[in-house]
């Protein structure tokens, strides 16, 4: 096949590339240019889409003996990704970049140009795999658990999966990987990983808001509506938030007060007691499907309500759980449904800190499912009436 590989620079898609060509596949290289400042260095392990990362790329596609180009789509991921970025917090959600990145960027537009041009497939460096099932191709967790990343994967949809391979889903281990490139001399086998938001290469994400959206002071409130402390700017809190509130005074009971929700039309903030946080049904909207839902109820009650101390990839295979961060321990799903396009999940355990804006992600064992942007989550009284906790905040415009 006719391969366009994405390298970034760094250890992961070279090594992706390599293996590749070792497969047979006809590759060409291309680098996104992603950064409106390219010249800027790369700190450490944050940030990317520097100078410094442009050069390692076009080294990498030079030894393993493959064309290379620079695509600049910094216009692209400016309007898509750091626009998007700024405007979800406007609006009192907490969004994942790198979501949005791999859905309109690396693969939307990686994809669409390479079909324009004639290749195949396009190539990545991410820790997923793709498995040809009977119905079609099938995203699964990586097989070092580590390093997956089928969760910030799972918004790409089952067309898109089709016309990309992902060689380093049966990658063991990170170091593996490190010495496949340090094997293959790659000059890039003791780089270090990029982690954080790449936009905001020093990882002060509070000050690049600031900075963005500006100082708009407000009030925080508790849950009786007392007026407990004051805030330069609703977006510079999240849901479970405890450090940085500042608050005038101490809780009744004398115990840590958290963020529990933004009213980004009242620019206010309140705050309670982490027992608030507590959630068991979460709503998402934006659905991106792959397979039937349902729940085998004999294997979930057979397997039990929670997935803590156990491995990933051994998890039965029928058993739904439901993930909402990146590297988060997923929950077993108790129930779930689609009504009028929104999905509706109950778990099996509550859990706390979600916000609306992250993305859900539902696996049935190792595979991914279903992927969704979280508008509202709630938690179950006894008498099965939901008692709202966090809910799809206003969309009025802050100004």
């Amino acid at each position: 096949m006719r391969v366009l590989a994405a390298l970034s620079g760094g250890v992961d898609s070279a090594v992706a590339a390599a293996l590749a060509v070792e497969a047979g596949h006809d590759v060409t290289a291309v680098h996104m240019a992603l950064s409106a400042q390219p010249q800027s260095c790369r700190l450490g392990s944050r940030g990317c889409c520097s100078l410094e990362d442009s050069e390692d790329a076009a080294r990498a596609a030079e030894i393993i003996g493959i064309p290379y180009y620079v695509w600049d789509l910094s216009q692209q991921f400016e309007q898509t990704v750091v626009t998007d970025f700024l405007e979800q917090y406007r609006a009192g959600h907490t969004p994942n970049p790198c979501v949005r990145c791999n859905e309109f960027v690396k693969f939307q537009e990686l994809a669409a140009r390479g079909k324009a041009l004639g290749f195949d497939a396009v190539c990545t460096g991410h820790y997923a795999r793709r498995i040809d099932g009977p119905d079609g191709p099938e995203l699964h967790r990586g097989l070092d658990e580590a390093k997956d990343q089928s969760y910030v994967l799972a918004v790409v949809g089952p067309e898109e999966l089709s016309r990309i391979l992902l060689p380093l889903g049966d990658a063991p281990s990170k170091a593996w990987v490190r010495e496949e490139a340090e094997r293959r001399g790659l000059g890039v086998s003791n780089k270090p990983d990029s982690y954080d938001i790449c936009f905001i290469p020093d990882g002060d994400t509070a000050g690049f808001l600031r900075r963005n959206l500006g100082d708009r002071p407000g009030q925080i409130l508790d849950t009786d509506g007392e007026v407990v402390g004051e805030h330069s700017g609703h977006y510079q809190f999240t849901i479970g938030q405890r450090k940085g509130l500042r608050l005038g005074r101490p809780a009744a009971d004398g115990k840590p007060r958290y963020v529990l929700r933004t009213d980004p039309a009242r620019n206010q903030v309140i705050v309670g007691p982490q027992s608030l946080l507590t959630v068991d049904r979460l709503v998402a909207n934006d659905l991106v499907q792959y397979a039937q839902l349902g729940v085998d109820s004999a294997v979930q009650a057979d397997f039990g309500s929670t997935l803590a101390g156990r491995w990933l990839n051994s998890v039965p295979p029928t058993l739904l759980t439901a993930q909402i961060r990146a590297h988060g321990t997923p929950s077993v799903v108790a129930d779930v449904q689609i009504v009028d396009g929104e999905l509706i999940v109950d778990l099996a355990e509550p859990i706390r800190g979600v916000a609306t804006g992250q993305s859900l992600v539902l696996y049935r064992g190792t595979r991914v499912v279903a992927e969704g942007t979280i508008a509202a989550a709630s938690r179950t009284p006894a008498d099965g009436a939901d008692e709202l906790v966090q809910s799809e905040q206003s969309e009025q415009a802050v100004v």
